[in-house]
């Protein structure tokens, strides 16, 4: 504990920060307050459930007698892709959690980071925490946050699934999202 504060005091007398070692901005280093922004970002994600390469994984099961799968879990790091089809150029990830959590309907809670790897957005990521009503299309959930480009963002993403495309091995759902950051 004393040798952390002495680095702190040694550091606060050179002038260095921790911001400075780690190479990342801070609010309060910026010489302007910038206008926040509003970006329209559309992709697919990709549901891969087969044994010999799935991006998503059950990792609780639902007990015998609870109704609509109620409490079944699911971990994944799912493709994200320009168009619906699984060769479309590639442009992120979309990694997380989400389960089934409403014993009165197939309503899902989602916990879901938008990583995107291409583009404009390359090395930012969208965070989205919401339930998710997935026997409806237009099912929207809100966006809380996200790193690099959409650092404070805020907004909401709208949800449908591609049923035409879809099979049991291949679920894709499109999404459309409109988020306000700085």
């Amino acid at each position: 504990m004393a040798l952390a504060l002495a680095v702190l005091i040694l550091m606060s007398l050179s002038g260095a920060s921790l911001s400075d070692e780690a190479h990342i901005e801070l609010p309060s280093q910026k010489h302007h307050c910038a206008e926040n922004k509003v970006s329209h970002i559309h992709f697919y994600y990709h549901d891969i459930r087969n044994e010999e390469n799935p991006s998503i994984v059950q990792i609780v099961e639902t007990p015998s007698k609870v109704p609509n799968g109620f409490g079944s879990t699911f971990v994944m790091d799912d493709a994200m892709t320009e168009g619906p089809e699984m060769g479309s150029k590639h442009v992120g990830r979309a990694q997380g959690l989400f389960g089934l959590a409403s014993l009165e309907d197939l309503g899902m809670f989602m916990l879901t980071n938008f990583a995107f790897t291409e583009g404009e957005f390359a090395g930012s990521t969208l965070s989205m925490v919401g339930r998710n009503p997935i026997s409806e299309q237009n099912r929207e959930m809100p966006i809380v946050g996200g790193t690099g480009a959409f650092r404070f963002a805020t907004g909401y993403a709208i949800a449908n699934s591609l049923d035409s495309v879809s099979t049991p091995q291949h679920f894709v759902v499109e999404y459309n999202v409109t988020v306000r950051h700085s």
